[in-house]
C-alpha cells in the first residue's frame, strides 16, 4: 500500500513539473459544440473542469475557451484574427471540422480553412496543434475516408502534430453521449478531461524536448 501511494505521489510531482515548463503559457481553444458545453451548463463541461484540476495542479498556464456550438472551419477563420487580437495566447488547438462534414461540405474546403487558419496562427508564432476530428458515417464509407484525410493531409502539409479524437474511446458508449448519439453528455465530461489532460501532457514533453 505504501509503494501504490509513493507511487501516486511521484507521478503527481512529476505531472506538476511537467505543468511549469509551460509557465503562465496560454492555450487558445477554438472548437465547436464538442468543447462548448453543449446541453449542460458551462461548469460541467470538459474545458472548464481542466481548467479547474490545472489549478489544483499549481498549473501555470490555461485553456482560452474560443469554442462556440455550430462552428465550422469557415466560421472558426473568421474569427480567429478577432480573437487574436484581444487575446495573446503561445499555443491554438483546433477542433473544428465535425459540423462541416455533418453538413457534407467539400473535403477541399475544409482542407483550405484549416491551413489558413494555420497559417494565421503561425504568422504571430503561434505553436498549432490539430485534433483529428471524426464524424458519424453519415454520408459513406468514401467521404468519410476523404473527410479523414484531409486532417492527416493537413498535419503533414504545415508539420503540425495531429491529436486523437477526444471522443475515440467516448463516443463507442452509448451512456456517455446524449441523444443526438454525438455530443458527449455531462458524465462523459470528466472522462474527456483524463484524455486532453494526457494530451496536454504530451504537449508539454514535447515541448519541453525542444
Amino acid at each position: 500500500m505504501f509503494k501504490r501511494a509513493f507511487k501516486v505521489l511521484m507521478m503527481s510531482l512529476l505531472l506538476c513539473q511537467s505543468f511549469s515548463v509551460l509557465a503562465n503559457a496560454r492555450i487558445l481553444l477554438l472548437g465547436d459544440s464538442l468543447s462548448a458545453s453543449y446541453g449542460m451548463k458551462q461548469n460541467q463541461g470538459w474545458v472548464y473542469l481542466l481548467n479547474q484540476q490545472l489549478k489544483t495542479n499549481n498549473a501555470s498556464y490555461q485553456i482560452i475557451n474560443a469554442s462556440i456550438s455550430g462552428e465550422t472551419t469557415a466560421g472558426g477563420l473568421s474569427r480567429l484574427p478577432g480573437i487574436l487580437s484581444k487575446e495573446d495566447v503561445d499555443y491554438l488547438l483546433i477542433e473544428l471540422g465535425g459540423n462541416d462534414g455533418l453538413r457534407g461540405f467539400p473535403p477541399k474546403l475544409i482542407k483550405n480553412n484549416l491551413l489558413q487558419i494555420i497559417d494565421l496562427a503561425k504568422q504571430k508564432n503561434i505553436t498549432v496543434f490539430l485534433m483529428n476530428v471524426k464524424i458519424p458515417p453519415n454520408y459513406g464509407p468514401r467521404y468519410n475516408k476523404m473527410f479523414g484525410q484531409v486532417f492527416v493531409d493537413v498535419a503533414k502539409q504545415t508539420n503540425v502534430p495531429l491529436l486523437p479524437f477526444f471522443l475515440n474511446t467516448i463516443a463507442v458508449h452509448p451512456e456517455l453521449m446524449q441523444n443526438d448519439g454525438i455530443h458527449p453528455n455531462v458524465e462523459a465530461q470528466p472522462k474527456i478531461v483524463q484524455v486532453m489532460a494526457n494530451q496536454l501532457a504530451d504537449i508539454i514533453k514535447t515541448k519541453a524536448s525542444n
